[in-house]
């Protein structure tokens, strides 16, 4: 890495690392003032309270990065202006794209590692977030955004399997009172009713189990079975297709669509079990798919959205770059909301 490399990095990276914190307090503080009333009637504390942000530290994080990264590349760069660093680089030869290099890669990086917290650690963090709410509340086995579900039904449309689940652990996959009908590749009709259910090595294996088979004949008839343990490898169902139509069910709802950010996998997931979506199930499901594409290139737009700031010559104030910068986070939240 060029000594010019290593030292627009360290003049970015210093005021990145102060806007990440100063937006994330910031964040933090005015989500606090709008929860202060439930955190107090739940008795969180204050150890409570910081151990959920903590647990919803990653959604933030996606949420503040690109911000954070447009007011640093402007600070910076408005800062090598006023002293006309800017343009002593570029009389000594170096191009402004030279220049723009690591301004480009950083946010490149930024962006790589906010897909890799949306799609791998924000969804399970908002989760935990969500259910210590709940057994703080007292309702840890009550149907909501946390870890339990109750009465959860959803139907796998390519497979024509019809689920009914009377209480679902959406950390263990584990089911209670589940009861499923499909039709099998043979064209016979089946009902399943079981105690338990359990997905282990890749395996579904149910527990004090009652099978219905409706044979179409000829003469077509109904044969009961009950066994204690019953593996199923041919169901394709898995806990993460079911979390898939957890978060979707969730989106439909206003009041839960802000926390429901399903990741690329939970998407591709819930549309091979629904290939026949109705055209607003499919658009909201599509929207979804192609913000988690867009997120992350976000970082590299506001970083070439800063980049002409740079361009101009003469002496100017550090404080234009951050006035800038209000205006354009200001647009930038209008327009992605």
């Amino acid at each position: 890495m060029r000594l010019l490399d290593r030292y627009l990095l360290r003049e970015l990276w210093v005021p990145l690392a102060y806007c990440l914190t100063g937006f994330l307090l910031f964040w933090v503080l005015f989500d606090l003032l709008d929860d202060l009333d439930r955190f107090r009637d739940l008795h969180l504390g204050v150890a409570g309270a910081a151990r959920y942000y903590w647990l919803r530290l990653p959604e933030l994080l996606a949420t503040v990065g690109p911000v954070a990264l447009l007011l640093a590349c402007l600070y910076s760069l408005a800062n090598h202006a006023r002293h006309q660093e800017i343009t002593a680089i570029r009389a000594a030869g170096v191009g402004l794209w030279r220049v723009a290099l690591p301004y480009l890669a950083s946010g490149a990086a930024l962006g790589a590692g906010l897909f890799l917290i949306n799609e791998f650690l924000a969804p399970e963090a908002s989760l935990r977030a969500e259910e210590m709410l709940a057994a703080s509340s007292g309702r840890a086995g009550a149907e909501g955004r946390g870890r339990w579900r109750r009465n959860l039904t959803f139907l796998n449309e390519a497979d024509r399997r019809l689920w009914n689940i009377g209480l679902y652990d959406r950390q263990t996959g584990r089911m209670w009172a589940v009861m499923f009908d499909w039709i099998d590749p043979e064209g016979a009709r089946r009902r399943v009713a079981a105690a338990e259910g359990v997905y282990t090595n890749g395996v579904w294996v149910f527990h004090d189990v009652k099978e219905l088979f409706y044979e179409p004949g000829p003469p077509p008839q109904w044969v009961r079975s009950e066994t204690n343990r019953l593996a199923m490898p041919e169901l394709t169902e898995t806990p993460e297709s079911i979390e898939s139509e957890i978060m979707f069910a969730d989106s439909a709802s206003l009041r839960e669509a802000v926390g429901a950010r399903m990741s690329l996998r939970q998407i591709l997931n819930y549309r091979r079990f629904h290939p026949r979506l109705k055209p607003q199930a499919y658009a909201r499901l599509m929207t979804q798919f192609h913000g988690r594409i867009a997120e992350p290139w976000t970082c590299v737009i506001v970083a070439l959205a800063a980049i002409p700031f740079a361009v101009g010559g003469g002496r100017r104030n550090v404080f234009v770059g951050v006035a800038a910068a209000v205006f354009l986070v200001f647009g930038y939240f209008v327009l992605t909301r």
